[in-house]
């Protein structure tokens, strides 16, 4: 039973997220829709962010599931990338009217559905993973040089193409789908330079620097 309540306020706390955005949709008015008491949904979620928390393992789960064609399809790293950034979009659109209130509450100091909190972490592997098997089957294989760090980096890509998505305001947001389009093959470009001895050392000091903020 407790197992049946903690899906029936999930569901439809990810619901009026949708209908209404984060703002409108209180701990209470979750607790009425799902016909539980409000200590009830408290019990099972401990704060409307644990709650965000859920909406964001729904959408990188969709999020994944998009990008399976788009890696099965084989590519470079550029073609790949695209794919899974737009196919990353596609996943996020019903909510980007409420985009903005929900990237309000993920850069809270201390909050829950930060990206980097240890609360995010399934949804954070999610992605991350994702873009390991983005990196890992690319052709002409990523140098090695970049092959472990690059998954991270890409998904740290994809928070900022996010952000920019979040507060585009053209027509399906547009705006964004070019940023891809163009971004995608630049750092595909970027990548394969590494390759060159000239630039290998400047490679090593960007993930010198990557590692030296995560300690």
């Amino acid at each position: 039973m407790n197992d049946d309540t903690r899906s029936l306020v999930r569901s439809t706390a990810l619901r009026l997220f949708r209908e209404r955005g984060y703002a409108a949709t209180t701990m209470r008015a979750i607790a009425h829709e799902a016909g539980v008491s409000t200590g009830n949904a408290y019990y099972h979620f401990a704060s409307k962010d644990h709650l965000v928390q859920e909406l964001y393992l729904d959408v990188n789960r969709e999020h994944v599931r998009r990008a399976q064609a788009v890696l099965a399809s084989g590519g470079d790293l550029s073609s790949r990338l695209a794919g899974v950034l737009r196919a990353g979009l596609d996943s996020f659109a019903e909510y980007h009217a409420f985009g903005s209130e929900f990237i309000a509450v993920a850069i809270r100091p201390g909050s829950a559905a930060s990206p980097f909190s240890a609360d995010s972490s399934p949804a954070r592997a999610l992605s991350q993973d994702l873009f390991r098997e983005l990196v890992d089957g690319a052709q002409p294989a990523v140098p090695s040089v970049l092959r472990d760090e690059l998954p991270e980096l890409l998904w740290l890509v994809q928070l900022g193409v996010t952000l920019f998505w979040v507060y585009d305001g053209s027509d399906g947001q547009r705006r964004t789908r070019v940023l891809v389009a163009g971004l995608a093959p630049l750092l595909g470009r970027l990548v394969r330079l590494t390759r060159l001895p000239v630039l290998r050392g400047a490679a090593d000091d960007v993930l010198a620097l990557v590692r030296a903020v995560k300690s």
